[in-house]
């Protein structure tokens, strides 16, 4: 059975959401975030201190975007991933990377320095330029979206799980209001998704008998 690490709603989400679209079996170690100060005994795990931390045997993945390619290449059986024959091939991992390298990045700078460090260190204007500079990014996702419900293939692929959660991040950071309306309604078809329910329903059941707080990370408050 794989085990992943994972702390609430963060980018190891993404691999939890493509084990649950997939069926797959697994188990779930919760950590607090973020574990590299608050679980330090995970730097044995993975040094970095950071998740996800997913192990399938002896194969260890820390790359939220690489898991989901190889969980839906290894697993998937066409249903997640996109055949290297097909059209769409190129796009698809266009795609699938984007997510964590364009995407997910700004978002970094905007809750480290907008929500994680002391109120000297806070800098609003990091905040402002790196929200404008993601929400820039939305443009590629909005030119898709708006003329079809997928990213690539004509179908849910890890692609989206991908892209899914950088707006999932965006959505707790308050930045949701700030989406096209094709993106609005795309990012709300991914949440109606059964995979991504039962992915929410299994990380807030793990971190409650695991004794970790439930509540994402850029929702908790700072001071507590």
């Amino acid at each position: 059975m794989m085990i992943l690490y994972h702390c609430i709603s963060a980018r190891s989400f993404r691999p939890l959401w493509a084990l649950e679209e997939l069926g797959l079996p697994y188990e779930l170690k919760m950590l607090p975030f973020p574990p590299r100060a608050l679980a330090r005994e995970y730097l044995a795990v993975n040094p970095l201190g950071t998740v996800p931390a997913l192990f399938d045997g002896a194969l260890c993945m820390t790359e939220s975007a690489a898991i989901c390619q190889y969980l839906a290449s290894r697993f998937g059986k066409g249903n997640l991933d996109v055949a290297q024959d097909d059209p769409d091939y190129g796009r698809y991992l266009n795609w699938l990377h984007l997510g964590e390298a364009t995407l997910t990045f700004p978002q970094t700078l905007v809750l480290r320095y907008g929500r994680f460090e002391p109120q000297d260190r806070k800098q609003p204007q990091v905040v402002e330029d790196y929200s404008r500079w993601f929400l820039a990014r939305l443009r590629a996702v909005d030119a898709v979206v708006a003329r079809q419900d997928f990213l690539c293939a004509q179908r849910f692929t890890a692609a989206d799980i991908s892209v899914g959660y950088a707006l999932m991040l965006a959505d707790y950071l308050g930045m949701a209001e700030r989406f096209s309306e094709a993106v609005l309604r795309y990012w709300q078809r991914l949440q109606q998704r059964d995979g991504f329910q039962r992915a929410l329903a299994a990380q807030e059941k793990a971190a409650l008998a695991q004794g970790v707080s439930p509540v994402p990370a850029p929702l908790a408050d700072p001071a507590a």
